[in-house]
């Protein structure tokens, strides 16, 4: 039976997930994120097999993903995300499931379609980042260099962060600067560990 504590970092696109994962990080916890999962899978050719003979076309002459042309495809149909989501999502919580039996106390992952995947109670705790949605649409404009109408589009695409009750769950308010982020994780890791 698992002895350690493991803890989702979830919210939606442009929340501040990894900036909250990178402080725990940075403070010695082991966090783990679902999006380097995916990375690790999408390194194995059996794995981009799978995806090629799905979505078609989808890799690179060099044989390895084209991730802009697979995002156009899924986040353009949403029945063709949620078969790409049937195909990597099992993949990937196997593979928390590696990581956290083990030594740590405390094992984080960051983890953007928790509620879409209905896999919270997979996890001992959640914390949600919640971000007022027009700086979430900024930032990823930004990161991401997409136009407005590519980034509403995915935030439509996940689950409504606006308007969900997360009184269950501990949550973590990405509106202010990095100090006052960082206060919000010094006092939510009292109450953890």
């Amino acid at each position: 039976m698992r002895q350690n504590k493991i803890i989702a970092i979830t919210g939606g696109i442009g929340s501040g997930k990894s900036t909250v994962a990178k402080i725990l990080r940075d403070k010695g916890y082991s966090v783990y994120s679902c999006d380097e999962i995916y990375a690790e899978l999408t390194r194995d050719k059996e794995f981009l097999e799978k995806l090629n003979g799905q979505f078609g076309d989808i890799l690179n002459a060099d044989g390895w993903l084209n991730r802009k042309k697979l995002s156009q495809i899924v986040f353009a149909d949403a029945e063709k995300l949620k078969l790409l989501n049937s195909i990597t999502h099992p993949a990937i919580y196997d593979r928390i499931l590696t990581l956290s039996s083990g030594k740590d106390d405390v094992c984080f992952f960051e983890v953007p379609l928790l509620f879409e995947d209905g896999k919270e109670n997979m996890f001992d705790e959640v914390i949600v980042v919640l971000r007022d949605k027009e700086k979430r649409i900024e930032e990823v404009m930004r990161r991401d260099e997409l136009s407005e109408e590519e980034v509403i589009s995915r935030i439509n695409n996940q689950f409504n962060y606006e308007n969900y009750n997360f009184a269950k769950y501990y949550v973590i308010h990405n509106d202010y600067d990095l100090n006052y982020l960082r206060s919000q994780i010094d006092k939510l890791l009292l109450k953890l560990t």
